[in-house]
């Protein structure tokens, strides 16, 4: 595609500017005309097409809200916002798998965003609901498949039981066998369905500020791990210290900890439930 003359492109940013001075007065008609006008002119800027799916957003307008957002990740596949809203509105019509694929996206993509638009707690409950409900209906579903199975078992167990007794007479050591074996099954599924069953979160997976879950991990000199949005909001607010050891901090000093992130994930992987305690 030709070159958009610099003429025509300062047009459609004035376009857009327009668009969000009506955005921010409830006006979205005239958001959503402004922002086509752009695209018409400037077809190939991702944010023209994720500011309209955002004033489609805030009519529920989620057919095009998909559509502007999918023509956006073609232009700029690293947009936090089109992944996001992509994922919002998969999941609107029961998507849950692509939706939560693209929450992720979002996710991974906000937490190396510049910390001014951080967006990562908004799409972390947003995530963190649509995995529990997930969760959920599995698990209702595998608790329902463990119980069928259970009785099965326990109805082939018994049945063996009785055939054993009709020939040989009962005595103590068959009935002690029996009991045993029940209790043995009885084991083997409470083991298969442990992984369902709600506890608390390890320690060292929470922040020690918010006591949630972490979402973004992160590491300070002093080798304590924050929730680095809560983190970040204590240095703007509070002040350029530590919040525990009150050592001086500043943002830049804050690395990572990749090895909290995979062991939440792993957890979270696991036990599904957890993402209610985010």
């Amino acid at each position: 595609m030709a070159p958009v003359p610099a003429s025509v492109a300062k047009q459609a940013e004035l376009l857009r500017l327009d668009g969000n001075t009506f955005f921010k007065k409830d006006r979205i008609g005239a958001a959503i005309d402004a922002y086509t006008e752009a695209i018409t002119l400037c077809p190939d800027v991702a944010v023209y097409w994720t500011n309209r799916a955002l004033c489609h957003r805030r009519r529920n307008d989620w057919t095009r809200v998909e559509e502007d957002c999918r023509k956006a990740l073609e232009l700029d596949n690293s947009s936090v916002k089109a992944h996001y809203m992509l994922g919002l509105s998969l999941l609107e019509r029961r998507d849950y798998t692509n939706g939560i694929k693209e929450l992720e996206k979002a996710l991974d993509l906000g937490r190396g965003a510049n910390p001014v638009s951080y967006m990562v707690e908004e799409i972390w409950q947003v995530l963190a609901k649509a995995k529990y409900t997930e969760w959920e209906n599995l698990s209702s579903e595998r608790s329902w498949r463990l119980q069928s199975l259970k009785e099965e078992c326990e109805k082939a167990l018994t049945e063996r039981y009785l055939l054993d007794i009709g020939v040989n007479g009962e005595g103590k050591e068959e009935a002690a066998s029996h009991s045993e074996q029940l209790q043995y099954l009885a084991e083997v599924f409470e083991c298969a369905s442990s992984s369902d069953n709600r506890r608390e979160v390890p320690d060292y997976l929470c922040c020690k500020i918010t006591l949630d879950i972490f979402r973004d991990p992160v590491i300070t000199p002093c080798g304590i791990t924050y929730e680095r949005g809560v983190l970040l909001d204590h240095l703007q607010k509070v002040g350029r210290f530590d919040p525990i050891t009150r050592v001086h901090l500043e943002p830049q000093q804050l690395v990572p900890n990749l090895a909290i992130k995979e062991a939440v994930q792993s957890f979270l992987k696991e036990h599904g439930w957890a993402y209610r305690f985010g």
